[in-house]
């Protein structure tokens, strides 16, 4: 059995010695009968219970706890404590906001914009309910209540990933002596998804697709089913992003994408910023028939001017604006249920079945671990052409 520690005073000489009940711990009956309980604490200063009691049991079990907590090394100050329990009163929302300015990555990066703007999205919707308690009151059960009533929308990613944040900010929260313990304890709860898979396109599809779509997007279909870039990469490139290689005939053989920003909506409005990560700072290169409509749409501009701006020529282009010249293009093609992300589906598994490994794939994609990459390790049309050489043959007689 582990021996007990027993709490310790240092002196202003940095004398250690033990806390003995005389020097430490003290009830005194006051003119009105009660008993009032005090002790000396680490700061050596003389603290006072913060009420009396009507009996000595009371008074000793109250210094008992005093005891275990500077044993433990959990001790606060009384003036500390009231800080703590005024700070815990703040609800989930005011603390999130502190914690979305001082989040960091293992890098000791500060959020990127799109990841602070998806927060801020789960803060104001999913999560709303939870976000105007104060975060003492943000118990197991309510957790637990409010995942229930997420989940029962259909909405399982949503629910997984709103999950998965406020887990993060109590987990912060425990931390800074705020609550207790982190209420999020629910296994697997940012881990469930649809389990819907994207099905990317195949090549008949996506061909029918840019034949049938406006002209001015059939480079950005290629962009992302051939280059795989995000839309928001895609929508944020202009024309000093793209470098174009010709043969000795003048034909295009080949162009260069510098992919080094992205577009995200925020609550202001679609802004530019960085990549969803590091990784996806990256150079794509496009060849043959694929580059040549890339160029071609690239043809007569200069600089800063945006591959893909709005309609009206000025700003980004919206996704919800783009939406009703890829919905016709997608279901002319049969493909009506397929989102314009397949589309980097597609372009990661042509990859890997032209022979890239999963570190060249994550690279190619923009992915910052191998297990996001792996997703996109479809097996696609190429299962029966596998099947087929595994196949076995008959000996003949």
């Amino acid at each position: 059995m582990a021996r007990k520690t027993k709490p310790t005073i240092t002196d202003s000489l940095g004398r250690t010695r033990s806390a003995t009940r005389a020097s430490w711990g003290k009830i005194r009956t006051l003119p009105s009968g009660r008993l009032q309980a005090s002790y000396v604490g680490p700061d050596e200063l003389r603290h006072t219970a913060p009420m009396t009691f009507d009996n000595r049991g009371d008074a000793e079990a109250w210094l008992t706890d005093q005891r275990s907590e500077i044993a433990r090394g959990v001790w606060l100050s009384p003036t500390a404590k009231a800080a703590a329990r005024e700070r815990s009163s703040r609800t989930l929302a005011e603390y999130a906001a502190s914690w979305l300015d001082e989040r960091t990555n293992a890098r000791g990066e500060h959020l990127r914009t799109r990841t602070r703007a998806e927060y801020e999205r789960l803060l104001r919707g999913p999560l709303a309910e939870l976000a105007a308690l104060p975060l003492v009151g943000i118990t197991p059960a309510a957790v637990r209540s409010w995942r229930s009533m997420q989940l029962a929308t259909g909405k399982k990613t949503q629910t997984s990933r709103a999950y998965g944040l406020l887990n993060a900010v109590m987990v912060t929260a425990v931390t800074d002596r705020l609550v207790d313990e982190n209420p999020c304890g629910v296994k697997g709860g940012q881990s469930t998804h649809t389990g819907r898979k994207v099905t990317p396109p195949t090549d008949a599809e996506l061909q029918k697709i840019l034949d049938t779509i406006d002209e001015r997007y059939r480079a950005l279909v290629v962009i992302a089913a051939i280059g795989g870039l995000r839309y928001g990469e895609a929508t944020a490139l202009r024309a000093k992003d793209v470098t174009i290689e010709r043969g000795d005939s003048g034909e295009v053989e080949a162009v260069r994408l510098n992919v080094s920003r992205g577009v995200v909506r925020t609550a202001e409005g679609i802004t530019p910023g960085e990549t969803k990560s590091a990784a996806g700072v990256r150079k794509v290169g496009i060849f043959g028939e694929d580059a040549a409509i890339v160029a071609e749409h690239a043809r007569g501009l200069i600089g800063d001017a945006l591959l893909f701006p709005a309609a009206d020529g000025r700003g980004f282009l919206s996704q919800s604006a783009f939406y009703r010249h890829w919905n016709a293009a997608r279901t002319a093609a049969g493909r009506a249920d397929m989102p314009f992300h397949a589309l980097r589906h597609f372009a990661g598994t042509r990859y890997a079945q032209a022979g890239a490994t999963p570190r060249e794939t994550m690279a190619r994609l923009g992915h910052s671990s191998i297990g996001a990459a792996m997703r996109y390790q479809h097996a696609g049309n190429r299962d029966d052409e596998l099947a087929a050489r595994m196949s076995r043959r008959s000996t003949g007689a």
